[in-house]
């Protein structure tokens, strides 16, 4: 019989970590689950070590392909009614699972939820700002500013997926704040204000390290506004986001000697600035996602 939650652990050379956040789902009160690993061209040895375990389904690509891919190639494996994600350098409490399915079971009407999360940088644990802490019901006016889900903490039904698209395998970092965006106008999500996940950071091979994160999430938010049944009101606060992160954007880019490029996101922020519903966006530049 097909397992009810499929978990769902992309891997790029972590050998270490990805064995502790194994442990982390391994030690789950909650037992009717697998786990599909998929390590993405890693060259650390870790799925010849991770193949070895028999009550894992272990995939991998022949190059690396990028965190968006690796999820897709195991949502396009995982057998279970519901998916949930964990990163390979973040934890799960033991009761996660448990407490996420008998919630769900109790909002029959919802098909996503996430858990709160408790933080830790370098080994430290550190207080989350204000501004990205988590709330539940309609959230996509919060999720236009910042990703205000987290992989590592959702659950949701895999016909989500199916409906809606996985994970956009052409933005290299942004794309989780990117298929939020594409879920979060349509369907309410849940939320167990519990930190029943370590987030776990400062990895010197994380992207959100480096600067520029913003144009990925500037694409996320032109495709936003290109889907046909965009609600005006989502459409409106979507272009007011989109035009505030093209200037701030542009003015990094200004401040490190990138003129074009500056330009170009300045031009992108005015048109849109400019567009109403229905409305055609100007030419665009060379830098334009």
């Amino acid at each position: 019989m097909a397992p009810l939650v499929s978990v769902i652990i992309p891997t790029y050379n972590r050998a270490d970590l990805v064995r502790q956040a194994l442990a982390s789902v391994q030690a789950q009160t909650y037992r009717d689950f697998e786990i599909v690993v998929v390590d993405d061209g890693g060259t650390d040895g870790a799925f010849e070590v991770l193949s070895a375990w028999q009550e894992l389904r272990v995939l991998r690509h022949a190059g690396r392909r990028g965190v968006s891919a690796a999820r897709n190639t195991g949502v396009a494996a995982a057998r279970g009614e519901w998916l949930a994600f964990l990163d390979s350098d973040d934890l799960w409490l033991p009761d996660k699972l448990a407490r996420q399915i008998l919630w769900l079971e109790g909002q029959p009407e919802l098909l996503i939820c996430q858990t709160d999360e408790t933080w830790v940088r370098r080994g430290v644990r550190v207080n989350q700002p204000l501004s990205h802490r988590k709330v539940a019901g309609r959230i996509f006016l919060p999720s236009l500013q910042r990703c205000m889900i987290s992989p590592s903490a959702v659950m949701l039904h895999r016909r989500l997926l199916e409906d809606h698209g996985g994970f956009d395998e052409t933005l290299p970092a942004a794309e989780d704040y990117d298929l939020w965006l594409r879920l979060t106008w349509r369907y309410e999500v849940g939320l167990i204000d519990e930190p029943l996940v370590i987030k776990r950071g400062g990895h010197p091979d994380q992207l959100s390290r480096q600067w520029g994160l913003d144009r990925f999430r500037i694409r996320a938010l032109v495709k936003l506004l290109e889907e046909p049944d965009l609600p005006e009101p989502c459409a409106a606060a979507a272009r007011r986001t989109l035009a505030a992160k093209c200037a701030i954007y542009a003015q990094g880019c200004k401040k490190r000697g990138r003129f074009s490029e500056a330009a170009s996101y300045r031009a992108l922020s005015r048109g849109a600035q400019g567009l109403n519903a229905g409305s055609a966006w100007p030419a665009p530049g060379p830098y334009w996602p």
